[in-house]
């Protein structure tokens, strides 16, 4: 499960990082500081996502 939580986390990681930045972006915040709390943010909320869907799989 190691490995394939690996795999998913830097495909999940990079996706909702992405995707927080674009958000930030969206709304005006378009300084440093937010930006990187907003990649900060996808990061750290992938981390749980990315434990729940490898688990899912393995228990297929």
């Amino acid at each position: 499960m190691n490995r394939l939580a690996g795999i998913l986390f830097s495909l999940i990681s990079t996706t909702l990082m992405g995707v927080a930045v674009v958000v930030a972006l969206t709304i005006g915040m378009d300084t440093l500081k937010p930006i990187l709390v907003a990649a900060a943010i996808g990061f750290v909320v992938s981390i749980p996502i990315t434990w729940v869907i490898s688990k899912k799989i393995v228990d297929l």
